[in-house]
């Protein structure tokens, strides 16, 4: 075990809109001794500026481009990792941060945040438990009505890609994730759009996935998820549209069960997740391997 203090000191690198409600979800549970972005001039311009402070651990959110070499270079130097999502733009680039966290015995988390939603974790529950006997399908999606304001996040080079690594990457863990898939044999896409996809479509074994930005869904988005086995089924649904409610409701025929449903804080939970980790252990976890089998589907999506 590699222990630290018990309130880690943490630096922030990029402290926009997601960063600074990361900050302020662990703000209770760590010292923040730094933060950069060059686009606040109450910050240091640069992680190497981060870096000489010596913090316990990093947090990355800065555009998608970025975050393999920024890991990279923290955890070379001993420092912790936890990065917004995408970890990388390939699961090459994911592979090689995944390995450096390894080869540092350093902690690594990245935001998966839907994971902690409460909805999805009474699916997963409901799945796993056998409940709905054998699982033979599932139905995956996210449809935003709007899309990214930042330059970057259209520009393949600095994003990886459009609406699949946005949005996608969610349904793609969350399926893997809910269902135990370790592996996936097919993978066959359909991606719209230039320069980076705004559309797309996906068929992984028995998970189809939709996912798109700017979609005329008559609502703010739409977010769902639905797992159908021989003995009943299971459903994750947005409420009224919204980004942060969700309900999940259990189903036996034409009959349905409500699980659970808001109110439910769940947008800092993985980064706080990762600090109190980071407070007893600051060694590797081994499911930090469960990265480079998320960016190969993405991969397979995109047709790399």
């Amino acid at each position: 075990m590699s222990a630290v203090a018990t309130r880690p000191r943490l630096a922030f690198l990029g402290v926009g809109w997601i960063g600074q409600q990361r900050l302020d979800a662990v703000r209770d549970l760590c010292d923040v001794i730094a933060l950069a972005d060059p686009a606040r001039t109450d910050c240091l311009d640069s992680l190497d500026e981060l870096l000489e402070r010596e913090p316990d651990g990093i947090v990355i959110a800065t555009p998608s481009g970025l975050h393999a070499q920024q890991a990279l270079a923290a955890l070379e130097q001993g420092v912790a990792v936890f990065c917004q999502k995408p970890l990388a733009r390939t699961a090459t680039e994911a592979q090689e941060v995944v390995d450096a966290a390894r080869w540092a015995d350093r902690l690594l988390g990245v935001d998966l945040c839907y994971r902690h939603v409460e909805a999805f974790r009474r699916a997963r529950e409901v799945v796993r438990s056998g409940a709905l006997g054998e699982v033979f399908a599932a139905e995956l999606e996210f449809h935003n009505a709007y899309g990214p304001d930042n330059a970057w996040a259209r520009d393949a080079e600095l994003s990886g890609g459009g609406c699949v690594v946005d949005l996608g990457i969610h349904l793609v863990d969350l399926a893997l994730w809910t269902l135990g898939l370790a592996e996936v044999e097919h993978v066959d896409s359909h991606l719209v759009g230039t320069p980076v996809e705004h559309y797309a479509t996906a068929q992984v074994d028995s998970v189809r996935i939709a996912c798109s930005w700017n979609l005329h869904a008559g609502r703010d988005a739409v977010i769902r998820a639905r797992f159908h086995g021989t003995n009943g089924g299971v459903t994750v649904t947005n409420v009224d549209g919204s980004f942060y409610d969700f309900r999940a409701d259990l189903h036996r025929g034409a009959e349905s069960e409500p699980l659970v449903g808001p109110p439910d804080e769940w947008g800092g939970r993985a980064i706080r997740a990762w600090a109190r980790r980071l407070a007893l252990d600051r060694g590797f976890d081994e499911s930090a391997e469960e990265l480079v089998g998320l960016h190969a589907v993405l991969d397979r999506i995109y047709g790399r």
